[in-house]
């Protein structure tokens, strides 16, 4: 029977699975090695190595509607795509509110989790800390590893030849950028063309000489703001859209899609992606079509080189007299504190069950938190996670045989092992897992139910935003605010927007309401086939 839990990291994930454990009734530990709540979101000038930390000029990719915690929405005067110091203060409002801070241990670093000698019958696990340069050792029923993506910069410098032996210039890991101020007037090559190098390369264009831009895949950059001004991943993550995607043949959607991302301007042109290449990532960027249109950022492939003072390309090309290389190439989960028996049962979260469990242990109590790269919010996904396991971790919810789970996994896991800087081309949909691990808990929603017992709610569950209080709204820790947060989710968009008050049209929200009478039909055809579709 699981009774006291050991969490490790007081993150997003560690926050929402301490919560989640009270709720079942659970007594959660937390161990966070720093002095404070946020992980990666608490901004620090410090370059200490033990903690990794947001660059200053960060914003949120996702919106808050599609980010918050499932029952705690962000304040509505919040904007809705957030710098961190507002994330910060909206994770020590929750943490406030649901009386976290008291199961958490500050300063507390996890020096080892080693299965506890009678494992195989009691599941229970020995959990080594320090604190204050005293060590102590404790014995827990389970483990929530909530450590997150951002663990050890990877600097893959084996793949530059040159970079450490010949280049005379500086190099470092994104992990090491705060702002652009030390590069004013440096030319810069940024290496790696994710989310991160992309907001980088963009803000030091207006300080830096010259900024290169050093991409391999083919990228469609997107916009944070979608049709009428918008958030993006309001208007695009929607059951609905889902549903087209699953019914529809893969190859027209794809072209849709394609469509769509060129409808803003043309890739091709930017050297950025082609629509005939079947592997590709997204970005979100708004400045960096506009920094390649005037100059300030060059675009470049792949790196074949380094010289003194020189990148050589893959296309024959060279950039000379660069001053500095930033690398954009993500971060490896080492997990050092694991024993290595449990580290070597999984290399990253394809090896997991769920992207959660490993699944040869012999007892489930080991859960490993917010490893997952998600179409969305990782932080709403987190959430999720956290209510299944502390479900199961309760004995409410079940895992399959183990046998069962490995053949889940086998199946789902790529024939190659990716580099981190690949990784983003492996993102889940997000409503396809967030599904997933929801019916595993019994907290799925039902649209085509919905659709019988309230239709004004199931056409917004159906047809708007699939925002994280629609995971409140049936089964365990069902909150009675989901539908109101649901119906009025477009009100706290618009909300700290009304600085300025301007008449508009009175019949554009009528207008909507008409086209959800007129979707009734249609929303009661498509549930019927749902409930026996994706």
């Amino acid at each position: 029977m699981v009774r006291r839990v050991a969490i490790i990291g007081a993150g997003v994930g560690g926050l929402a699975s301490v919560k989640c454990c009270l709720d079942e009734g659970l007594e959660p530990t937390c161990f966070e090695r720093s002095e404070d709540i946020g992980g990666v979101w608490r901004y620090t000038d410090s370059m200490d190595d033990t903690r990794l930390s947001v660059y200053r000029s960060v914003i949120t990719n996702t919106s808050k509607e599609m980010s918050c915690f499932s029952d705690f929405p962000f304040p509505e005067d919040f904007p809705s795509y957030l710098p961190h110091s507002l994330l910060l203060e909206y994770f020590r409002m929750y943490a406030r509110h649901f009386d976290l801070l008291r199961h958490i241990r500050f300063k507390s670093t996890v020096l080892s989790v080693r299965k506890h000698p009678d494992f195989a019958t009691s599941g229970q696990w020995e959990v080594v800390t320090e604190t204050d340069g005293i060590r102590e050792s404790h014995v827990f029923d389970a483990v929530m590893v909530c450590t997150g993506h951002y663990q050890e910069p990877y600097l893959p410098l084996e793949s530059f030849p040159g970079i450490d032996t010949r280049f005379k210039g500086q190099y470092l890991h994104s992990q090491e950028y705060r702002d652009a101020e030390a590069l004013r007037g440096k030319r810069v090559l940024v290496v790696g063309i994710g989310n991160t190098g992309g907001d980088l390369s963009a803000e030091l264009s207006r300080v830096a000489a010259k900024v290169f831009l050093s991409a391999r895949s083919n990228t469609w950059v997107i916009s944070r703001v979608s049709s009428h001004g918008f958030p993006f991943d309001m208007v695009s993550t929607t059951r609905f859209n889902h549903f087209l995607d699953w019914l529809l043949p893969s190859a027209l959607t794809r072209r849709i899609r394609f469509w769509k991302f060129n409808s803003r301007f043309n890739h091709a042109n930017y050297g950025l992606a082609s629509t005939k290449s079947s592997k590709f990532k997204m970005i979100i960027n708004e400045e960096l079509p506009f920094c390649l249109l005037s100059g300030t950022v060059v675009l470049k492939p792949s790196v074949k080189e380094f010289t003194e003072s020189s990148a050589v390309f893959e296309d024959g090309t060279t950039e000379e007299n660069i001053d500095v290389v930033l690398f954009a190439t993500g971060y490896i989960h080492p997990f050092p504190f694991l024993e290595e028996s449990v580290r070597s049962l999984f290399d990253d979260n394809r090896s997991l069950y769920k992207c959660i469990f490993p699944p040869q242990l012999e007892k489930p109590t080991l859960a490993i938190i917010g490893l997952i790269q998600l179409t969305g919010s990782i932080m709403v996904g987190s959430e999720m996670q956290a209510r299944w396991v502390t479900g199961i971790f309760a004995g409410w919810n079940k895992l399959p045989p183990a046998s069962r789970m490995m053949a889940e996994v086998l199946k789902r896991k790529p024939p190659v092992k990716r580099k981190p800087s690949e990784r983003e081309n492996l993102k889940m949909s997000f409503i396809s897992y967030m599904d997933d691990i929801a019916a595993c808990a019994g907290v799925k929603p039902s649209v085509p139910r919905l659709l019988l017992t309230d239709p004004r709610l199931a056409l917004a569950v159906f047809f708007g935003p699939c925002s994280p209080y629609q995971y409140r709204l049936v089964g365990r820790g069902a909150w009675s605010g989901a539908r109101g947060a649901i119906l009025t989710q477009w009100q706290r968009v618009l909300k700290p927007l009304r600085t300025r008050v301007v008449d508009e049209d009175s019949n554009s929200w009528s207008g909507w309401h008409w086209m959800c009478l007129l979707a009734l039909p249609v929303a009661l055809t498509v549930g019927f086939l749902l409930s026996k579709g994706p």
